[in-house]
């Protein structure tokens, strides 16, 4: 299984970044999870628009979804046209991004499922599973698993039991860390820190750890050195074209 980061910002994309988007290859399938701001281009540079498989939404924030219109622009005007495109996200999570056109424009373009907490899907070589993770608007954490290796995403999320058991024994934890050490009370029910990340880390046994959705321009080290106070494993932030392999 190989995972690629398009991009890590939060919110916004800072210059010459893009927001949250990766891809997780294997087994020729290839998944691309949260095409926020400035992804595709970025996507583009070493795959077609028509090669991506499927794709994963974790919530309707636009810095988690707004490049799912390009995308879908891309794959409908080309000649000829690629296959519909299954996209996974909470339910009413992809609306607004999607009415960005008007219907005949991405018709045949894309088929939408829910994604549902304790109901199992399979993806090409991949099974995932979703978790109810709590923000300002629905969000799915995701457990993607071959068989052998496990990736867990976050997301967007606030403090919550169900980390533990999305992150539980993964070979690789992609978590929100917007602040390096304490979330602003008014968001500290829906956002994390990277010192949460770490301990969520820990907690969980991971074997390695990539920090995501920093504020833009938040310089690495305080993130890193706050995930590091409780988690001694790998640690990393997650910036364009990092790549992990798990062997």
């Amino acid at each position: 299984m190989r995972f690629t980061v398009l991009g890590g910002c939060g919110a916004w994309p800072a210059a010459g970044q893009a927001c949250s988007g990766y891809v997780v290859e294997h087994e020729g399938f290839r998944i691309l999870i949260d095409p926020g701001y400035a992804t595709l281009p970025r996507l583009l540079t070493w795959m077609r628009a028509d090669e991506v498989d499927a794709v994963l939404v974790s919530h309707g924030h636009p810095d988690h979804c707004a490049d799912l219109n390009p995308l879908l622009r891309a794959r409908v005007l080309g000649d000829p046209p690629a296959p519909a495109l299954p996209v996974y996200a909470p339910p009413g999570a992809l609306d607004a991004v999607l009415a960005l056109d008007q219907a005949r424009m991405l018709a045949g373009g894309f088929e939408v499922h829910d994604l549902t907490p304790g109901v199992p899907y399979e993806l090409g070589p991949f099974r995932l599973d979703a978790f109810d993770l709590p923000h300002h608007v629905p969000n799915a954490g995701m457990r993607l698993s071959d068989g052998g290796r496990v990736l867990a995403y976050t997301g967007d999320t606030g403090p919550a039991a169900e980390l533990v058991r999305l992150a539980e024994g993964a070979d690789l934890l992609v978590a929100e860390s917007t602040y390096p050490e304490r979330v602003p009370e008014e968001d500290a029910p829906y956002l994390s820190s990277a010192r949460d990340a770490g301990r969520t880390a820990a907690a969980a046994g991971v074997t390695r750890l990539l920090l995501t959705h920093l504020w833009p321009d938040t310089p690495e080290a305080p993130a890193l050195a706050a995930a590091a106070e409780s988690y001694a494993g790998p640690l990393a932030v997650a910036s364009p074209g990092v790549t992990v392999d798990l062997p």
